[in-house]
């Protein structure tokens, strides 16, 4: 393992959505608060929107980890490739309804539906998060569209969050566009976000000193174009090349060498 090439207690950069490795720049910082906007005024339909690896998916792990913190009942469903009864058993799951595999659309529509205005007598927010909604299916986000329409009295306790990224936010389709309540964008890193991020990150492996040379910091930041995902990739390649190079430190040349080498992103 190259970790202990460069005297780290772990690796530092990882894309795998733990909510132990969330960096809290400040663009993520804000959607996260705005988030909680939604629950704490009781909105009913909000939309993040952000690049693919803008860290939409471990913002939503992160922000119902804080719900769940606070004793308020959460569900979360990715959207990509389940059809309509797939995705309402996906939701009863995750609510603690635990139906049966053969249940039908209708009866999985009553334990959901039911489940809400329990929560709702107990003064709860109940909180549904659909990730990837612009790769839903047109029965799915009718479907969104129907629960976001049940129980509009003004004491209601349903905030819905769907997360799209920008280029698929018109999929949606208007019978939801029409509905939010509040757009929650997730801009790219600033390059002294990367620098934060990846000095931080090494920190918590264990690493005080720099490891990264500005320059490579600065190529890191461009070639990943401000998208965590991509930094974090191209990060945790270079340090693989330069332990395997018995570097002492990561420069430019390294971080373009492996960005190369992964031949995913043009320049």
């Amino acid at each position: 393992m190259y970790h202990s090439h460069w005297g780290l207690d772990e690796p530092p950069f990882r894309t795998r959505l733990d909510p132990r490795f969330f960096h809290q720049s400040p663009t993520h910082e804000e959607a996260l608060a705005r988030l909680h906007f939604l629950v704490d005024y009781q909105r009913r339909l909000g939309l993040l929107i952000g690049p693919q690896g803008s860290g939409k998916s471990l913002l939503f792990e992160v922000f119902a980890g804080d719900l769940r913190e606070r004793g308020l009942p959460v569900a979360g469903v990715n959207l990509m490739g389940v059809d309509r009864r797939e995705m309402m058993w996906l939701l009863a799951c995750e609510l603690k309804l635990s139906p049966h595999e053969e249940s039908t659309y209708p009866s999985l529509w009553r334990l959901i539906t039911d489940r809400i205005a329990e929560y709702r007598y107990q003064q709860l927010d109940t909180v549904l998060l659909f990730d990837d909604a612009d790769r839903a299916s047109g029965e799915v986000l009718a479907q969104i569209a129907r629960i976001a329409q049940f129980d509009c009295s003004p004491d209601a306790r349903l905030t819905i969050v769907m997360a799209s990224s920008p280029d698929g936010v018109r999929r949606l389709g208007n019978p939801l566009l029409e509905r939010i309540e509040l757009r929650i964008d997730i801009e790219p890193w600033s390059p002294s976000d990367t620098e934060d991020y990846v000095r931080a990150s090494l920190a918590r492996a264990g690493r005080q000193s720099p490891l990264f040379d500005p320059p490579a910091i600065q190529r890191l930041h461009q070639l990943g174009e401000g998208i965590p995902r991509r930094i974090t990739q191209l990060a945790d390649l270079a340090l693989l090349a330069g332990a395997g190079q018995q570097l002492d430190a990561i420069d430019q040349a390294t971080v373009e060498s492996v960005y190369h080498e992964l031949g995913v992103i043009e320049v």
